[in-house]
């Protein structure tokens, strides 16, 4: 089993620490992992990218041509990244931000609309760990428990413990919307 995924958005959105947290995610439940980042200087407002591959076997390399599975939380990340998509692969969109649908008929699409979801776990800022949530229930690729002990031992290590509750809701609200 192998799976790739790329989780794109405008910088600010939080799709590096969403791919940091899924990585992470990963190693606890015994998968063989790679993360690698990809932003623009602009930081907030520019665009982030980043790839996250899961497998079972050793990972021969972090780039990938074609991801199985895409996050887009904005359209620009959907138009450029729909396409590269693997046929029976996974798309989770932002409703709230894409105003059209996937284009290809041989992927299972899921949108969510992620603003008001994360506003209703505590913070609109939230809204990378809702797209994580409906992305790993879409996938099953680990179980949310694992996602939810990733998070949280991430924030605490970063200081940020006073967020995990919200981001629990977050990661729940997401997964539940799928």
């Amino acid at each position: 089993m192998e799976r790739s995924v790329i989780i794109a958005g405008f910088g600010g959105q939080g799709v590096i620490l969403a791919g940091k947290i899924l990585a992470q995610a990963g190693m606890e439940h015994g998968l063989e992992v790679t993360w690698l980042p990809s932003y623009g200087p602009e930081m907030r407002g520019g665009t982030a990218n980043c790839t996250v591959v899961l497998s079972d076997a050793p990972v021969g390399s972090p780039i990938v041509d074609a991801p199985t599975d895409l996050i887009a939380m904005n359209l620009p990340s959907l138009d450029k990244f729909e396409p590269i998509v693997l046929p029976d692969g996974t798309i989770v969109a932002n409703k709230s931000l894409i105003d059209r649908p996937v284009q290809r008929s041989d992927v299972h699409a899921h949108f969510v609309d992620v603003h008001p979801l994360a506003e209703q776990a505590g913070s609109a800022r939230a809204i990378n760990m809702v797209a994580l949530g409906a992305y790993v229930k879409a996938t099953g690729i680990v179980p949310i428990d694992v996602v939810k002990r990733a998070m949280a031992d991430m924030l605490t290590a970063g200081g940020k413990e006073k967020f995990i509750a919200m981001n629990e809701k977050a990661l729940d609200a997401g997964y539940n919307a799928i």
